[in-house]
């Protein structure tokens, strides 16, 4: 048995333990207390008002893109979006009901967008329909308080003023997709993530870290079910949270010129055709207008294209989706003498005295080789071979010139190698030599294969815009400039951030005097009445250039003569024109390639011709109007020697009736 002092002080030892673990329980809780009330209590007190709260990224809008004169080509335009946040979507079969009925959606459409989403953070809002009417966003904003969960999200769309025109410079922008992300988000600038619109084609590809803002984010209320109670401004702030305004992206200038771009791409609907135009400053390189026929209107992919769009776009066998005037290449044909030519004269193979016979074929070996003219040019010089292209002409020098020479002065002048423009997806062309043919065939080159060459058949082929650069360069006296699409990128306020400057790539040597032959063979093409642009030189504007037939098919002898336009759509020939004007002081040059046209002198000359009218009537009235007189009184000098010389036949038929 214990004594009654040893069991008091048992008692004690016990009290003082419970004491001493109540004492420090207490400690503990207040240390807790001070923890978290005092050490991070600014931290905490955030994160309660923050389940008070919902955090709404402000989308940056992009910037606007400008035609060269300053009329807006892209523009923004609100769209608002019907969206589910699944974290507080509450009875969930009567919400989507309701729901439904709003939308005009199936419930089962419905339940598939949420099923497909089921994978991402409940809190993550799912777009359940894009680009809902005003009506529809007013009745879902009324009826929120019953549909738990279910929102209206807005969102800054892309708007192109021209629709389809021009569709391929500017490009469009869509959803980025889970294959371009990983690469995106090296970006260490922005932070993407799926559900982002970027650029996906043009301008808008190309320029999308300059057009593109930042974002920002802004606060509201919501309560339980997530309900937006009310904006949170910078008057109501809670301690330590903080909104960030969104910085819009920057503006691009162009050097489209919008007016242009409608004439060509009008001149080309006007006959239905199928082809690209381009058309440049000749001084300075700068894209004035880039058509590409049949388009797209790059809208549809902003807004959320639809499924039965997308279906059409693919589908079509004219490819609208591709840029024909950086994306295909054909053989340039007739249009490609000119190089031949310049070559020749500088290599001293020929000279302006250089003389052939054209009877209307060429024999080389047991092959014989046709001109376009089946009975011939007759006598021939360099100036009438390019007037009338008597094929004939540039066989024979074919047979003295090695092809490799030919190629020097066609890569030279910019064919066989990208123009380095700032779109993507442009096609290098082709520009064959000896030891190119003996690297993809094995084989080595034979005569026969340069004859076709010179003529821009067989191997040889360019891209619209490579022929119209390389015009440029002969118009300009041989300077090869980079074509380039933007002025200047410039802020909201006006404040210019980047200003493009010409850059001249290199510049050709050519002698005066080839020059002066080769200009005037071009300028007679179009203004002397056997060129072959003649009936479509256009009054008033002193237009050069040079026509040209793209070979799609090889016929037999029988059918070398028959009439184009009576064979099956796709056996035509391509039609390509180049051209420059005014031919005596050169100020923009104008490229076309019309598929399936024939002839490069009817499907291409007369949209050179509203091309160049518009430009001149634009920015060289005065020019224009003095162009237009001595225009006028050559005209009518030629009508009248015409009427003369119709009068004497007529006369001399009348004599030997008689």
């Amino acid at each position: 048995m214990f004594g009654e002092d040893e069991l008091v002080r048992a008692h004690k030892h016990r009290a003082d333990a419970i004491t001493n673990i109540i004492f420090i329980a207490f400690a503990i809780i207040m240390a807790r207390l001070w923890y978290l009330q005092i050490y991070k209590g600014d931290l905490l007190y955030k994160y309660a008002q923050e389940n008070r709260l919902r955090k709404e990224i402000v989308k940056a809008p992009r910037g606007m893109v400008f035609s060269r004169n300053n009329q807006l080509m892209v523009d923004n335009i609100p769209r608002f979006d019907a969206i589910i946040t699944p974290q507080y979507l509450s009875n969930k079969k009567q919400t989507i009901a309701k729901l439904s009925d709003i939308l005009d959606l199936k419930k089962g459409n419905i339940q598939k967008i949420l099923k497909k989403f089921r994978v991402q953070a409940k809190y993550r809002p799912v777009i359940v329909k894009k680009n809902i009417s005003r009506r529809e966003v007013a009745i879902i904003e009324t009826e929120s308080a019953k549909m738990p969960g279910v929102s209206v999200q807005s969102f800054i769309s892309r708007e192109y003023m021209d629709k389809d025109i021009g569709g391929h410079v500017l490009g469009y922008i869509s959803e980025i997709s889970k294959t371009q992300l990983p690469k995106y988000r090296k970006r260490d600038k922005y932070h993407y993530k799926l559900g982002d619109f970027i650029g996906q084609a043009g301008i808008e590809e190309q320029f999308d870290l300059r057009l593109r803002g930042d974002d920002g984010h802004q606060f509201m209320e919501v309560d339980a079910y997530g309900r937006m109670k009310r904006h949170m401004d910078d008057d109501h702030l809670f301690k330590g949270i903080e909104s960030t305004p969104a910085k819009p992206g920057n503006n691009i200038r162009l050097t489209i010129d919008r007016d242009l771009q409608v004439v060509a791409f009008n001149a080309l609907a006007a006959k239905d055709h199928v082809g690209s135009v381009v058309a440049v400053d000749v001084q300075n390189g700068e894209v004035l207008a880039m058509v590409s026929r049949p388009s797209f209107d790059p809208s549809q992919f902003s807004r959320g294209i639809t499924s039965k769009y997308w279906k059409e776009l693919r589908e079509d066998t004219r490819l609208p989706l591709r840029n024909k005037a950086i994306q295909d290449h054909y053989m340039p044909g007739s249009t490609f003498k000119t190089i031949t030519a310049i070559a020749a004269l500088e290599e001293g193979i020929i000279d302006e005295d250089f003389e052939v016979k054209c009877p209307g074929w060429f024999r080389l070996g047991r092959r014989r080789f046709h001109c376009w003219k089946k009975h011939g040019h007759g006598k021939v010089k360099i100036v009438k071979a390019l007037r009338e292209s008597c094929d004939v002409f540039f066989y024979k020098i074919a047979t003295k010139m090695d092809i490799d020479i030919l190629a020097k002065y066609a890569r030279l002048l910019g064919f066989g190698s990208k123009s380095q423009i700032t779109l993507a997806r442009e096609t290098t062309g082709l520009i064959p030599t000896k030891a190119w043919k003996k690297k993809r065939t094995g084989e080595p080159w034979v005569k026969g294969e340069t004859l076709s060459c010179v003529i821009g058949q067989s191997y040889v082929l360019a891209t619209p815009l490579q022929l119209t650069m390389a015009y440029a360069a002969i118009a300009n006296g041989g300077k090869l400039f980079r074509p380039h699409l933007t002025k200047e990128v410039f802020t909201n306020s006006g404040e210019i951030v980047e200003r493009a400057n010409p850059e001249l790539v290199h510049e050709i040597k050519i002698s005066d005097k080839t020059m002066k032959l080769v200009k005037r063979g071009l300028y007679e093409v179009v203004n002397k009445r056997k060129g072959t642009a003649w009936w479509h030189r256009g009054r008033g504007i002193e237009m050069a250039g040079k026509t040209g037939t793209s070979q799609v098919m090889r016929f037999t002898s029988d059918k070398i003569y028959s009439k184009c336009e009576d064979n099956p759509y796709k056996q035509r020939h391509h039609g390509l024109f180049v051209a420059y004007a005014p031919a005596r002081d050169p100020k923009i040059a104008v490229g076309i390639a019309v598929e399936h046209g024939c002839h490069g002198s009817s499907t291409g000359g007369p949209v050179a011709k509203a091309v160049i009218t518009k430009y001149m009537e634009k920015y060289y009235p005065q020019l224009h109007a003095e162009i237009k007189v001595e225009d006028k009184a050559k005209y009518l000098a030629m009508l009248q020697k015409q009427r003369a010389a119709t009068a004497k036949r007529k006369k001399k038929e009348q004599k030997n009736v008689e």
